[in-house]
């Protein structure tokens, strides 16, 4: 829950030296915000209703006193809310702090409480939900324009930030870049897709991520033929000592050629490479479940989705995955129902607060 920072002023000899709230470090989390290791760890665990409940107890019990920490509590509760797709709750909370960069979200409007930081005190997280909350409401048009006004402030921070703070906000400017260009993508925009994407690589021309996602989008185009150089030249890049990660990209870019292709056999070992490495690389899982489905082997595939699901729950457990699984049973078994049903109630023992237990169709 990073906050905002402002131009840092010079020091002057004889006052306080005024710090960057994103370079200052505390002791712990505690020191910034009253039980901030504890949200986060709730937030890890996926426990977002009881996070709801800490929220308004601290609320209740008046233990935020600062003006900083009404926004972190607010920025948990508003993540919590949309988590659990409570899009409307979310938005109407997120609307009671009005703008976003009036003075009294400034630690300098408040010099006796915040004597050397200066700065909004507004997290991060805050902004991208203001952004993305509207398209989560059915209005794609105010939540595009918002995004591109929140790249617009990014870059308005980029301009005068080195160092510490300047990597956060580059970090933030290709994070707001790939969230505009997954709403695109979802609505088959790709031209905007391709210039986006290549303004990232302007700048990080070797990354193997981006130049991966480039070749999807060509491949989504149907220029296979771009996709594969794409693809050639992220394999280029692997050396002996490459790490598991990069080696298992390269693997899952050729798989999806031979996808495209048709060929299922030579893309299930492609994909079991990735698994032989990394047992726990669940897109390589996944799409390997889909190849057998398409070669027939039906009771494999559902084997495979299983055994995932046995051995690494926490990892496994996403909606594709058990829509994938739940749509294998429909197709093998006469009483799917009952076996659906034996799944959703083992997911609702084991599943984060957010999963989407509809994603089972029982």
């Amino acid at each position: 829950m990073a906050s905002d920072p402002d131009p840092e002023p010079q020091s002057d000899p004889q006052t306080p030296t005024i710090t960057d709230p994103l370079t200052n470090e505390f002791a712990t989390l505690n020191d910034l915000t009253h039980d901030l290791d504890s949200l986060n760890e709730l937030a890890s665990r996926g426990s977002w209703r009881s996070i709801l409940d800490k929220v308004a107890r601290a609320r209740a019990l008046s233990f935020l006193r600062k003006p900083h920490e009404h926004l972190t509590y607010l920025a948990f509760h508003v993540i919590a809310l949309s988590k659990l797709r409570r899009f409307a709750d979310a938005s109407a909370e997120l609307d009671t702090l009005d703008d976003l960069d009036a003075a009294h979200y400034l630690y300098q409007t408040y010099p006796n409480i915040y004597p050397t930081r200066s700065g909004s005190m507004v997290p991060f997280s805050l902004r991208w939900l203001h952004a993305l909350l509207p398209i989560k409401l059915g209005n794609r048009q105010l939540g595009l324009d918002r995004f591109y006004a929140l790249l617009d402030f990014v870059r308005s921070k980029l301009e005068l930030k080195d160092g510490i703070s300047g990597n956060i906000w580059k970090k933030r400017e290709g994070f707001v870049i790939n969230s505009i260009i997954g709403h695109h993508l979802t609505n088959k925009e790709f031209s905007v897709c391709l210039n986006l994407i290549n303004f990232l690589l302007s700048s990080d021309p070797s990354n193997p991520i981006l130049i991966s996602k480039l070749g999807y989008i060509q491949m989504q185009i149907g220029d296979l033929e771009s996709a594969k150089s794409s693809f050639n030249r992220v394999e280029s890049m692997v050396e002996t000592e490459s790490g598991v990660e990069l080696k298992n990209l390269v693997n899952r870019n050729k798989a999806m050629v031979y996808m495209v292709g048709k060929d299922y056999v030579s893309a299930v070992r492609e994909y079991e490479e990735c698994i032989e490495r990394d047992p726990m690389d669940v897109v390589a899982i996944n799409n390997k479940a889909i190849c057998l489905m398409y070669l027939r082997d039906l009771p494999d595939s559902i084997k495979v989705l299983e055994s995932a699901l046995e051995r690494v729950p926490t990892v496994a457990l996403n909606e594709t995955l058990v829509v994938n699984l739940c749509s294998m049973y429909e197709l093998a078994y006469v009483n799917h129902s009952d076996i659906k049903r034996t799944l959703s109630n083992w997911i609702a023992r084991v599943a984060p607060d957010d999963f989407d237990s509809s994603c089972t169709r029982i």
